[in-house]
């Protein structure tokens, strides 16, 4: 069985990021993404956020806790605002979408390094025990 190098795994993860960032998830990804960029709606709420967040720094800093909360309340329904505007729902959903393919190929890459150390090991896939365990042999029990 060959062996490599940490570069070349690293350059193989290199092609393989960019396989994925070629899928039609990450193209969706970057469509949504540049409607919401491009919604003057969205931009002006995302800027009101900001603005207000910056004030509830300030009257954090100072302890003005009734002017802290009606600031905090403005931007939770601004939020609200920007959570019900149809691209945002689509943003959000496209970003679970890409996040679901990530976390399998990560959890693919995973399964199948352990699965190959099992294998390679003699050990038990069914199990989950690499052969390295314990291969006494000898039949002495202590």
């Amino acid at each position: 069985m060959a062996e490599y190098t940490r570069k070349e795994v690293l350059d193989e993860a290199k092609k393989l990021a960019t396989m994925l960032a070629n899928t039609e998830e990450i193209d969706r990804f970057k469509q949504v993404e540049a409607k919401l960029n491009e919604n003057q709606k969205v931009q002006k709420l995302i800027q009101k956020i900001k603005t207000l967040q910056k004030q509830a720094v300030n009257f954090q800093a100072y302890e003005k806790r009734e002017a802290l909360k009606r600031i905090e309340s403005e931007i939770d329904r601004l939020q609200e605002e920007i959570d019900s505007i149809p691209v945002v729902q689509e943003f959000k959903e496209t970003q679970i979408v890409v996040n679901d393919v990530l976390q399998l190929v990560s959890k693919t890459i995973s399964r199948e390094v352990t699965n190959n150390v099992i294998e390679s090991t003699g050990g038990d896939l069914l199990a989950g025990e690499t052969g390295s365990k314990t291969n006494d042999k000898s039949g002495c029990s202590h």
